[in-house]
């Protein structure tokens, strides 16, 4: 079975609704990605950090729970893991405030293994902080190397966007090593102070790869690919909407998903996939996006997971 390999940061989300306290979960961008692989019964592996506590004792339970391999999950001896305080409004999108106690950031996992076709799923600061780089940029270029299909989410917060002029070679090395870009018209507008796909995709993201997703929260995805292909794509409808938390991570999530039960491979996304291929795998990722949003989980549900199991076993 082909593997997904996520590389990211992992938090505890403690999330309130009219300044109470309401749920608190184990999150972190590219980790709710790959719980809800895990959930899905895709063969999934997680690089990241976390303190000698209580809580990241919590975290990895929660990766071996939902069957992701957490041995390249490094725990800090004398540091607490990171909280995530997110509060939904009126409309259930979230606002953040970030905890870390981590004295400094370091990083040190051994490489897990590569092959042809694995899906390597890597965004957020965490892809681009400066202390953090070198493994971060080793272990990518390892996986394009040994012929992995490169998946970056760019995620990038309003609370980063004083550095946005000292982490933009780093973040143009990571589209660089892409082979498929997802972000969103916030994402962009921190970055490069553009919002317009067009604009976005023609300025910014074509010259390193043809393959780019741009999501706008409830307004449509916008995808621009290979031979001038320019689609919207309509968001589905969910009722009863609990939270948007996780909702673009499980676009991720379901976009990867697509790609493994739909038999993409490198050389194909290399070559450029068809108008129906780019239909079944967003089609897929919106699947996921939509389940989330109808709890106060990060990740898909269980019973959503089992069912998606059968399709790709």
């Amino acid at each position: 079975m082909r593997r997904v390999i996520g590389i990211g940061e992992t938090v505890l989300d403690i999330i309130f609704k009219n300044e109470q306290p309401v749920s608190a979960v184990p999150g972190g961008s590219t980790f709710n990605c790959l719980i809800s692989l895990g959930r899905c019964g895709v063969d999934a592996c997680f690089i990241s950090e976390t303190g000698n506590d209580r809580v990241g004792r919590k975290i990895l339970d929660f990766l071996s729970q939902n069957g992701v391999d957490s041995s390249g999950v490094n725990v800090y001896p004398d540091s607490k893991s990171p909280l995530s305080l997110a509060f939904l409004n009126d409309e259930n999108d979230a606002e953040y405030l970030f905890y870390k106690d981590h004295p400094k950031d370091r990083l040190d996992f051994n490489y897990p293994e590569v092959h042809e076709d694995d899906i390597v799923v890597f965004g957020s600061y965490y892809a681009v902080n400066p202390v953090i780089r070198p493994q971060v940029h080793g272990f990518l270029e390892y996986a394009r190397s040994h012929g992995a299909i490169l998946y970056y989410d760019v995620n990038f917060r309003t609370s980063h966007k004083n550095e946005v002029v000292k982490l933009t070679p780093n973040i143009l090395e990571n589209l660089e090593l892409s082979d498929i870009v997802r972000g969103s018209t916030e994402d962009f507008a921190v970055m490069f102070g553009k919002s317009d796909p067009d604009v976005i995709y023609r300025s910014q993201i074509a010259f390193y790869t043809k393959k780019f997703i741009c999501t706008d929260g409830s307004h449509p995805v916008e995808l621009r690919a290979d031979g001038g292909l320019k689609k919207q794509y309509a968001v589905r409808q969910v009722s009863g909407v609990v939270s948007t938390i996780g909702a673009g991570d499980n676009f991720n999530a379901g976009l990867v998903y697509g790609m493994i039960k739909c038999g993409i491979t490198k050389e194909m996304v290399q070559r450029g996939l068809t108008e129906s291929q780019w239909d079944s795998i967003i089609d897929c990722a919106m699947l996921f996006a939509g389940n989330v949003c109808q709890s106060l989980d990060n990740s898909v549900d269980l019973a959503f997971g089992n069912q998606m199991k059968t399709d790709i076993q």
